[in-house]
């Protein structure tokens, strides 16, 4: 295990990456509520050494009872709808909810029909929209850095 985080702070080095200027970290619970998938590719390239979002403090957990943030991509389905407010109802407070892609925040739909309930900011209150179709990599680890300084202690 030293050798795997000496081998990778040798490769943070070479490839430029430089270390975060502010303190914290945040907990995300990622739930896919009826996407294409396209967000959640572009989500775990976030993982990986090239974004590296773990050294900014964010990592993504298994259980929104240890989540900070419910980070929720595609458009609420009717099917999904009770499992998103059950993963909403079971996060400590402060809750905080970010909807990852357009299709999470409405706009470029294919159609709303009745297996639709509607935008994430239709179900629950979000404090942080990331648009894109899908959003890079970067894009996702630089605007939930955002929630880190907005969080409240």
């Amino acid at each position: 295990m030293l050798t795997l985080l000496r081998d990778l702070n040798s490769l943070r080095r070479r490839t430029g990456l430089t270390a975060p200027a502010g303190r914290g970290s945040l907990a995300l619970r990622h739930v896919d509520c009826g996407s294409c998938n396209g967000c959640e590719h572009e989500l775990t390239l976030t993982s990986g050494p090239s974004v590296d979002m773990a050294r900014y403090g964010l990592s993504i957990v298994a259980s929104p009872r240890h989540a900070d943030v419910l980070l929720v991509t595609g458009p609420v389905t009717t099917r999904m709808h009770s499992a998103l407010l059950r993963a909403y109802e079971a996060m400590p407070e402060p809750r905080r909810v970010a909807a990852l892609g357009n299709c999470a925040l409405g706009s470029e739909l294919l159609a709303m029909n009745d297996v639709v309930v509607g935008r994430v900011q239709d179900v629950l209150p979000v404090d942080l929209e990331i648009p894109g179709c899908p959003p890079s990599p970067d894009e996702i680890a630089q605007a939930l850095r955002t929630l880190i300084d907005r969080r409240e202690h």
